[in-house]
Parts: C-alpha cells; sequence; structure tokens
C-alpha cells in the first residue's frame, strides 16, 4: 500500500455547501447544547486518565504503600493491570449492548458499575479488597469507553465532529491532573484518607452521568439502524437545524446514513464478527486499528504512566513531595498540547500529524536514553534533570497525535454496523498491551535499567515506518464517507449520491440564515 490516499482539502467536502455559515456553536443555542451532553460524555476518559495518575501517585505515599504491604514486583503489576483485566471481563458484552440498547443506555450502565466500585475502592481494608474494586472499575469502565465516543462522533455538528471526537481521549489527562493535584494536596494528611480521599474523587464523572445521560440524544445511526427513521430525522433536525427537517445539511445526512447503513447491510455484508476480516477493506481497517491500539501504549510511555516514581528513583529524585509536583506538572503539559492537536485535526490532517509525533517521539525518547545512561555511569545530576525535561518533550510528540486520534480515527473509519465490535477489538488490544507493559516494565526496569530505553527507540522507528506506508488520510469527510474510503471511490461516490438526493438552491437563504430546500425531494 502507498502513502495514504489524499483526503478532500479545506472546505471541500461534499457537505460544505450544505452549511450554513451562521450557525456557529457560540451562537446556535442547540449546538451549544448539544456541545454540553458532548462533554459530558467526553468526561468517561477522565475516569481513566485519573486512574492512572492516582496510582501513579499513591506508589508515592506511605500512607497507601505501608498498610498494603509496600507491593512491589509483580503484586505492584498486578495492583496496576487489574482494572485492565476487569476492562477485558467485559469486551465480550460492550459491542452487543452499544448495538442492541442503544450507545446511551450502555454508558449509562457502565457509569452506575463505577459508582458503586469506587466507593468499594474507597472503603476497602485490605489489598484483596483494593484489588477487587478496581477489577470493579475496568468491568463498568468498559461499557462507557466503548460507547461514549462513538455516541460523541455520531450526534456531533458535522463541522465539529473531529475536533469534538480527537477532544475525548485528550481529554484523559484532565482527570490524571486532577488526581496529580489531588495526591498531592492530600499527601500531608497522616491518616489514610490520604488515599482514600483521591479515591473517592474518582467516582464523581461517573455519578454525573448516572444522574445526566438519560437525558442526553441517543446516536441517530443507532435509531435508523433499529428502524426509528422518523425520530432520528427529529434528532437531526433539533440539534443541526434548530428544527428544521427540510433544512439540506438535516436531508443530506439523513439520507446518507440511511445509505450506509444499508449498503453495510446488504451489500458489503458488514455485520457479525466475521466480516471485520471478510473484505480487504475490513482487513485494510483492522490492521491499522490494531497496530495504533498496541503503539499507543507500546511507545514507551507507559513506563511514565504508571511507575514514574521508579524512572525518578533511577535518576536521583527521591523525594514523594518533589516526584507529585513533577508529575503534577507533567498532566498539565500533556492536556495542554493534546487539546491543542485536537483542534489541528481537520487542519493539519491526520497523518501529518502521526508522522510528526512518530518522528519526533523517537528522537527524544534516544535522547532520555542518551542521559538516563550518562546518570548510570557518572551519577551526575545535570543528567538527571535533563531526562526529565526529554519527557516532557516526548509527551508533547505523544500528545499531537496519539492522545488525540487514537480513538477519533479508529470510530470514523469504522462502518457503523462494524463500529462498536471493532472499537470493541481496539480496546480489547489495548488491554493487552497495558497489562503486559504493566507486568513487565518494572521487572524490566529493576533488571535493564536505562538499556530497557533502547528496546522502545527501536520500536518506535518500527512504527514510523508502518504509519507512512499504511495510515490512510481521512480528513474533512463526513463519517459515512470516511468509512466508506477503505472500500473504494465508488463507494464513497454511491452513498454520498444519495446524500444529495435532494436540490439545495444555494442562492435561497432566507433572512434567519437558513437554506432552502427544493419540493423534489428524493426518497432513499
Amino acid at each position: 500500500m502507498g502513502a495514504g490516499a489524499t483526503a478532500v482539502n479545506g472546505l471541500d467536502a461534499s457537505f460544505a455547501h450544505l452549511i450554513d455559515p451562521r450557525r456557529k456553536w457560540y451562537s446556535n443555542r442547540r449546538i451549544i447544547t448539544l456541545n454540553a451532553w458532548i462533554v459530558l460524555l467526553l468526561i468517561t476518559s477522565s475516569t481513566n486518565g485519573y486512574d492512572g495518575s492516582m496510582m501513579n501517585g499513591l506508589q508515592a505515599l506511605p500512607q497507601w504503600s505501608v498498610p498494603f504491604g509496600n507491593p512491589s514486583g509483580g503484586k505492584l503489576g498486578l495492583l496496576n493491570a487489574i482494572q485492565n483485566i476487569g476492562a477485558l471481563a467485559g469486551y465480550p458484552f460492550a459491542p452487543y449492548l452499544a448495538d442492541g440498547i442503544g450507545r446511551r443506555r450502555t454508558v449509562f450502565l457502565g457509569a452506575a458499575i463505577m459508582c458503586v466500585a469506587t466507593a468499594l475502592q474507597t472503603a476497602s481494608q485490605s489489598v484483596g479488597m483494593f484489588i477487587g474494586a478496581r477489577f470493579l472499575i475496568g468491568f463498568g469502565l468498559t461499557f462507557a469507553a466503548n460507547a461514549a465516543p462513538m455516541l460523541v462522533t455520531e450526534i456531533s455538528y458535522p463541522t465539529y465532529r473531529a475536533p469534538l471526537t480527537s477532544l475525548y481521549n485528550s481529554l484523559w489527562y484532565s482527570g490524571s491532573i486532577i488526581a496529580a493535584w489531588t495526591i498531592y494536596g492530600t499527601f500531608k494528611i497522616k491518616t489514610t484518607w490520604a488515599w482514600r480521599l483521591p479515591s473517592l474523587l474518582q467516582g464523581l464523572p461517573a455519578i454525573l452521568q448516572v444522574i445526566l445521560v438519560l437525558f442526553a440524544p441517543e446516536s441517530p445511526r443507532w435509531l435508523i439502524s433499529k428502524g426509528r427513521d422518523a425520530e432520528a430525522l427529529k434528532t437531526l433536525a433539533y440539534y443541526h437545524a434548530d428544527g428544521n427537517e427540510q433544512d439540506p445539511l438535516v436531508q443530506y445526512e439523513f439520507q446518507e446514513i440511511k445509505a450506509a447503513i444499508e449498503f453495510d447491510r446488504t451489500v458489503a455484508s458488514n455485520v457479525g464478527w466475521k466480516a471485520l476480516i471478510a473484505t480487504p477493506g475490513n482487513r485494510k481497517r483492522m490492521r491499522i486499528i490494531v497496530a495504533l491500539a498496541f503503539f499507543s501504549q507500546w511507545s514507551g510511555n507507559g513506563l511514565v504512566s504508571y511507575y514514574l516514581n521508579k524512572v525518578f528513583d533511577q535518576i536521583g529524585i527521591t523525594g514523594s513531595s518533589t516526584q507529585l509536583l513533577i508529575n503534577g506538572i507533567l498532566q498539565i503539559w500533556n492536556l495542554g498540547w493534546a487539546v491543542f492537536a485536537s483542534f489541528m485535526v481537520n487542519r493539519l490532517g491526520r497523518r501529518f500529524l502521526f508522522l510528526t509525533s512518530a518522528s519526533l517521539m523517537t528522537v527524544f525518547y534516544t535522547a532520555q536514553a542518551i542521559c538516563f545512561a550518562r546518570y548510570a555511569k557518572n551519577q551526575a545530576p545535570a543528567a538527571g534533570h535533563a531526562v526529565i525535561a526529554f519527557i516532557f518533550l516526548f509527551y508533547a510528540a505523544y500528545d499531537l497525535a496519539f492522545t488525540p486520534l487514537i480513538v477519533s480515527y479508529t470510530v470514523e473509519i469504522l462502518p457503523y454496523h462494524l463500529r462498536a465490535k471493532g472499537f470493541n477489538i481496539f480496546n480489547f488490544v489495548i488491554s493487552l498491551a497495558l497489562i503486559f507493559n504493566q507486568y513487565v516494565n518494572p521487572i524490566a526496569l529493576d533488571a535493564l535499567g536505562w538499556k530497557y530505553y533502547l528496546v522502545y527507540v527501536c520500536w518506535l522507528a518500527v512504527e514510523f515506518v508502518f504509519l507512512y506506508f499504511f495510515l490512510v488520510e481521512t480528513k474533512n469527510r463526513t463519517l459515512e464517507e470516511t468509512a466508506a474510503l477503505f472500500d473504494g471511490e465508488d463507494v464513497i461516490e454511491q452513498i454520498a449520491a444519495k446524500g444529495e438526493g435532494h436540490e439545495v438552491r444555494e442562492d435561497a437563504v432566507d433572512e434567519k440564515g437558513s437554506y432552502g430546500v427544493s419540493d423534489d425531494i428524493a426518497k432513499a
């Protein structure tokens, strides 16, 4: 495969002429409301980010480590990995729930399970109880994390879909920041509430979702797949066109969604697990999705995400207060870069961001390895400080693509009937990669020290080569066109033609800024 197909540039997308230029998110009440629901769904990722940072911080708290027997090695690996083991237990059910009861109700179910689990974690009196609660958190998070990003991408206003979906994984760091600074603040509490309070706060996003998510809109694509066309059209019209069901953009979206779902169901036979590898287009999708899932966890970031204190110990930074402070600053740094990249997705394109990210990560990780080796040989404080500087630069590079894009790119390249199953495979592979990392990283770091960094340097170079040859550009297409991109241009044209089954009088813009539509609206 070549360097990847080139998508439509700028605003030359097939739906661009249907967008009312005066319908902006900041001046349209219903788009503001829609985006408010989306923000509520985005915080699902915050729960995951909170957990990683919380576990990093707890390892620096004697109020947590001493009562639990100073866990290390395999036991420490299990404490970190158990959430992802719980996630594995939920994967067989998650796509069936998302496709069966809907995206919105699946998020509600996952959030309710997490509420119970965080209560148990906070009340833990033993390592076994703590591990069991973390297993349950991972189990519930699987349902919410599988359904939430799909719902975000399926209800977003077209021009904001890519940035908003990219923000989903970027907001991982919002939870990480809250956890890092909460633990930094509770560090001086002498009792076990130094760790119980951060544990309790982990449940807040889930509580908010339990209360509010049932009032959020359901995916129009899910509604159409269930034969509820009128309800889907009403939802699209309410949030995308101030209730005007004859708005040309709404009609385009509605007809295109129907055409894409019908194509998947009848022509492409994109149903069931076997369909994921049944066609060249689907195999191409799965090759990229599985690779991105592994790359997101095997790029050397796992050392800092879960074992930052061990890295600090090996470069001479042993004070708990200093470790927690650096961790807190790092999470703010990460959030800033990830959010910046999220809003650059349509402007710079997916390939540019991924290739830039992979190349810079390779450079900065190599620099980390050199500085780490220098410290190991001479115990020079300057070399240790340089490692910290290159950790920050490495994460800036990582956040250009692997934080914002891995989720948004995965859900947008999958056709509707495979979206839940394909995204479930993506999350499953991430959990496998995390479990491996969380067990192996502390053992390998203790055994190899700075030499372990060389393994990741070589692997990062492999990632760049793969992305260069196989990643496909998808910017400025509708969700249906993006998914069809892997099946050939003829399929894109077929689905787009269905969307343009009505004629738009582009000069017929009334005083309120809504576009006129001719009477001959074609039937799907």
